[in-house]
């Protein structure tokens, strides 16, 4: 119950001026209202992604040749460079030597021609000759070298490495798979949505994935990318989502529900008490020029206490949110919420404030 107030007189004033307005104030049903405000309704959206590495690639021989080792086992962890597998290298390393051989000789040539300080000895034409062929035989060296290290096949950067078919005394092509290999720190998951929620998305944006293989994990990711074009088939677009997997939980290849929220069209909210349910459905009680006024609702959603309704209602109009059971259509209402206000401030000159409460 809130304490009577007592009424107030202007200094000066005259009672019987302000005998109507007491009149009007005691007719008046005492009423807390509430502004409206519009909010957007919340709409969550699903979709099915699957994840891939963030890097992946299938290893394949840059020659053919015969498997003398295999340097790694399925699933083991290895680094850029790192060996896979040993192709024979006899001839090429022999390549290598004889290149090697025909450098030096290259060079010591060029050497003598250049210690020779007999003018005519040595013609320009023949020193130029041995530079050529010191450049060539450097080109020569690189070239077996090059050939050398094809022998070996290499991990192209750091990552998990797959299953293998491939043993030593195995002869294989250029055709012939060695391994897979996948950079997991970073999963990306790609989904597809339909083209009514283009722009409502954008890169940076955090989603909720949630594996199907695992109903208790809960994961974010953060949008990487979103489509630039829309699949004229589906009227969907791609949208890629990367997931933090330095913990080595998730997999390649795992399917995602993801989800998140989007802002659905804007409503009024209310406070749910407001509401009143009658035979043709709810409806709320509106002031309108210090009256109550009956206004019929839809029901959009509930949340917290809080209702959307779709209505007749602006940003800012009141709705009695206590009392709804004491008025009528056209009832004169008193906002005691903004009476309290006045007393608080002070009443002005003439004014008249309610006395008595919600009962």
């Amino acid at each position: 119950m809130v304490p009577g107030v007592l009424l107030v007189t202007a200094c000066g004033g005259s009672n019987e001026a302000q005998q109507p307005a007491a009149r009007d104030a005691e007719r008046s049903v005492r009423i807390i209202a509430q502004p409206v405000r519009l909010t957007h309704e919340a709409s969550k959206v699903e979709a099915v992604g699957t994840a891939r590495a963030e890097r992946a690639a299938t290893i394949f021989p840059e020659t053919s040749g015969l498997v003398t080792s295999v340097n790694f086992v399925s699933g083991q962890y290895v680094k850029k460079g790192t060996v896979l597998a040993q192709l024979d290298n006899v001839q090429q390393r022999l390549a290598v030597a004889k290149a090697e051989i025909a450098l030096k000789d290259a060079q010591q040539l060029l050497e003598r021609y250049e210690r020779i300080d007999v003018p005519g000895a040595v013609s320009t034409s023949q020193i130029d000759a041995a530079k050529t062929a010191v450049e060539a035989a450097k080109v020569d060296l690189d070239v077996s070298k090059e050939l050398l290290d094809d022998r070996a096949v290499r991990a192209p950067f750091s990552g998990y490495v797959g299953f293998t078919d491939i043993d030593p005394g195995a002869r294989v092509t250029q055709s012939t798979e060695i391994t897979r290999i996948d950079d997991r720190d970073v999963l990306f998951v790609d989904f597809s949505l339909p083209e009514q929620l283009f722009g409502q998305i954008e890169a940076g944006s955090i989603l909720h994935v949630d594996p199907f293989a695992s109903v208790n994990a809960k994961v974010e990711a953060e949008v990487t990318v979103v489509g630039s074009r829309i699949n004229v088939e589906e009227r969907s677009f791609t949208v890629r989502a990367a997931i933090d997997n330095s913990d080595d939980v998730l997999r390649p290849g795992m399917s995602f529900r993801v989800s998140f929220d989007v802002a659905g069209d804007a409503y009024p909210e209310v406070p749910e008490a407001s509401i009143v349910w009658g035979g043709d459905g709810p409806y709320l009680w509106a002031v309108e020029d210090g009256k109550a006024k009956r206004m019929p609702v839809t029901i959009i959603t509930r949340k917290e206490g809080r209702v959307l309704v779709r209505a007749d209602l602006q940003e800012g109009d009141l709705i009695i949110a206590e009392g709804v059971q004491k008025v009528r259509d056209g009832t004169p209402v008193m906002n005691i919420v903004e009476s309290r206000k006045e007393i608080s401030r002070g009443v002005p000159s003439g004014a008249v404030s309610a006395q008595g409460a919600l009962e």
